[in-house]
C-alpha cells in the first residue's frame, strides 16, 4: 500500500501499468510521463518492458536529466510504499542479468500473474514472445521498420513544436499507423495471439506492451490489454480500486479515459 494519504489532485489507482518507456532513445517522451507520473498515486506500479531501450543505447548514447526524473520518480515511489514490478522487454532484457542487484529496489519477473480487485487473472508479459509466430515478410518488416523510423522523427519534432506552442501532444505516428491496412492487420494479429496465449493458459486476460498500440478490448471472452508507449501514443492502463480497468493517455490521462473497461470482460472495442 502506498504509505499516507495520495496528495491533493491526483488520481487514485490500484494498479497502474507503464510499458514501452523507451529511456535512453532520443524519441522518448520522457518529459510527458513525468508530468503524468505527478498526477497519480498507485498502490502497485507494473512496468510492462522496455523501460530502458538498452539497444538504443548500445547505438547512440542519449540520456537527458528527464530521463532521469523517470527513473527518480519510479523509486521515490517504491520507498514510499508502492509496490514496483518490472518485466524486461526485447529491449531491456539484458537488465535481466541484473535482477539480484534489483531486487533490492524491485520485483523483477519475466511474466507476472496480476489478480484484479474482481478477481480476474490477468497474465502479464511484455509480447516479444510472440514475434515468432507473427506472419509477415521479412521485406515487408524491414520496410515497416524504415518507414517508422522515419515517422518517429517527424513525430519527436512536430510535438516539441506543438509543446512549445502551448499545445497538446498528437500521436502522429500512431494516426499514420492506423491509417496502413497492412499495419493495421500486424496489430490485429499480434492481439489475437496474446489473447489465444492467455486463455490456452486458463487467464481471464492478457496485459502487455510492445507493438505501442493502446487497446482494452475483449476477444472471445478473454480481456486484451495493452498499455500503449511514451514514445508514440503517451498511454497508460491503471486499475481503479473498484478494479475497473482504463485506458489513460496525456494530457487527457487525468480527465476522460481513452477507454474503460466497466465490468468484468466487458466488450470495449
Amino acid at each position: 500500500m502506498v504509505s499516507g494519504r495520495p496528495k491533493r489532485g491526483r488520481m487514485t489507482a490500484r494498479t497502474l501499468f507503464l510499458s514501452d518507456i523507451h529511456l535512453g532513445f532520443r524519441h522518448a517522451r520522457a518529459r510527458e510521463l513525468n508530468e503524468f507520473l505527478h498526477g497519480i498515486d498507485a498502490e502497485c506500479i507494473v512496468l510492462v518492458g522496455d523501460i530502458i531501450d538498452a539497444l538504443s543505447l548500445a547505438r547512440r548514447a542519449f540520456w537527458t536529466s528527464a530521463h532521469t526524473q523517470v527513473v527518480r520518480t519510479l523509486l521515490a515511489r517504491q520507498r514510499a510504499g508502492t509496490r514496483l514490478i518490472y518485466i524486461p522487454g526485447n529491449h531491456d532484457e539484458s537488465l535481466g542479468m541484473l535482477a539480484p542487484m534489483l531486487r533490492a529496489q524491485l520485483e523483477v519477473h519475466r511474466e507476472w500473474v496480476h489478480r484484479t480487485a474482481r478477481g480476474e487473472r490477468l497474465l502479464v508479459l511484455h509480447g516479444d514472445q510472440f514475434d515468432g509466430a507473427m506472419v509477415c515478410p521479412r521485406w515487408l518488416t524491414a520496410l515497416g521498420d524504415r518507414l517508422h523510423g522515419a515517422t518517429l522523427s517527424v513525430n519527436h519534432q512536430l510535438n516539441n513544436l506543438r509543446r512549445a506552442l502551448g499545445r497538446p501532444y498528437w500521436p502522429f505516428t500512431e494516426w499514420l499507423k492506423l491509417s496502413i491496412g497492412t499495419s493495421v492487420r500486424y496489430i490485429e494479429q499480434f492481439e489475437q495471439l496474446a489473447a489465444r496465449h492467455a486463455a490456452r493458459f486458463g487467464y481471464d486476460g492478457v496485459v502487455c506492451g510492445h507493438i505501442h498500440r493502446a487497446n482494452l478490448r475483449n476477444i472471445a471472452g478473454t480481456l486484451y490489454c495493452n498499455t500503449g508507449d511514451w514514445v508514440e501514443s503517451c498511454t497508460a492502463l491503471i486499475e481503479r480500486p473498484t478494479g475497473t480497468l482504463e485506458l489513460l493517455r496525456w494530457p487527457r490521462a487525468l480527465g476522460a479515459p481513452l477507454r474503460s473497461a466497466a465490468a468484468p470482460l466487458a466488450d470495449a472495442a
